[in-house]
């Protein structure tokens, strides 16, 4: 599909990577961002770009953001484990957001859907993980949500006529982030620049891909496959461990502080200890991130540390 001169729905738009896309398709397309505001702020949504307040739960809502003259929708729109407290209204609610979206697409004739699924559907698996990996045996509520949005995604794509594509995501880092480790230790030691608290050992090490690369490797995916589902990876090669992470935001804000762990071998439960996705298929249809694992981390904290010390009056 080519991503010009069409007429593009961002549920969750006014989120880290759902703002981030809606940027770098408005200069050539007619950008529609759909979302409540419950995660993300109107001051994300770029200028030129509609915005509709509504929430993926409402079928009304979602009828109003998504009509017959729309081409692809890009259907970002859920909570996280991380920022939702219910672990059953999480599952139920990102379900059926999924549903709502597909079956209204269906009912207006609309027939490319682009989903954010996420690395932790694979669970704790050996690494580099493909995407043929299996069994798929997630660990946590969220994963397990991914994992059936990805099962309804897959049947409109393979019943329904629509074009799917699914990015299972590595850990997204960047500016108007909140709520990450990145922004979550900057914010502490701006409070606290003697002392930091550390979930887990430290020694969790994943894999940190910056957000420009993600949405232009999610725009390269788009242009380059058109199978009924198109399902791929978003990472890099490399991996960064919290310490690390720690070590490079102390660096960026030019402070020394005394790491405290709080001990275990994961942050929170559901917490994948260490996660690195294949992009061997991504690679072979021609795209490559532009920096590795660590200077994705440390782009994101100088960015960052930029915004929130603006927030924080210094």
């Amino acid at each position: 599909m080519n991503l010009s001169d069409s007429r593009v729905v961002v549920t969750g738009g006014a989120g880290l990577v759902g703002s981030h896309l809606a940027a770098m398709l408005a200069p050539d397309n007619e950008v529609v961002v759909a979302d409540d505001l419950s995660k993300g702020t109107r001051e994300r949504v770029p200028e030129g770009v509609e915005f509709v307040r509504a929430d993926m739960t409402d079928p009304t809502d979602v009828a109003a953001a998504i009509t017959a003259d729309v081409d692809i929708v890009f259907h970002f729109a859920a909570y996280t484990d991380t920022n939702y407290a219910d672990p059953r209204r999480l599952f139920e609610e990102n379900t059926e957001m999924t549903y709502n979206v597909l079956e209204r697409m269906d009912e207006v004739g609309v027939d490319h859907v682009a989903f954010t699924s996420s690395s932790t559907v694979y669970g704790e698996a050996p690494m580099p993980t493909p995407e043929d990996y299996a069994p798929l045996e997630p660990i946590s509520v969220y994963g397990a949500s991914k994992l059936a949005d990805e099962g309804l995604v897959s049947t409109y794509g393979h019943s329904y006529g629509m074009t799917a594509y699914v990015f299972r995501f590595a850990n997204i880092v960047g500016p108007r982030q909140r709520g990450n480790v990145v922004p979550d230790f900057i914010e502490k030691l701006l409070s606290d620049p003697d002392s930091l608290e550390i979930l887990g050992d430290g020694r969790q090490e994943k894999s940190y891909l910056h957000v420009d690369d993600c949405v232009d490797a999610i725009r390269h995916v788009v242009e380059n496959t058109s199978k009924p589902v198109n399902t791929y990876n978003l990472g890099t090669r490399t991996t960064t461990s919290v310490t690390r992470i720690a070590d490079i935001v102390a660096d960026v804000m030019g402070i020394d502080p005394t790491y405290e762990y709080t001990g275990g071998d994961r942050g929170w439960t559901g917490d994948v200890p260490r996660m690195r996705l294949s992009i061997e298929k991504l690679s072979a249809l021609g795209w490559e991130p532009s920096t590795a694992s660590d200077e994705a981390v440390r782009q994101a904290a100088e960015q960052l540390y930029d915004e929130l010390r603006a927030e924080h009056g210094e």
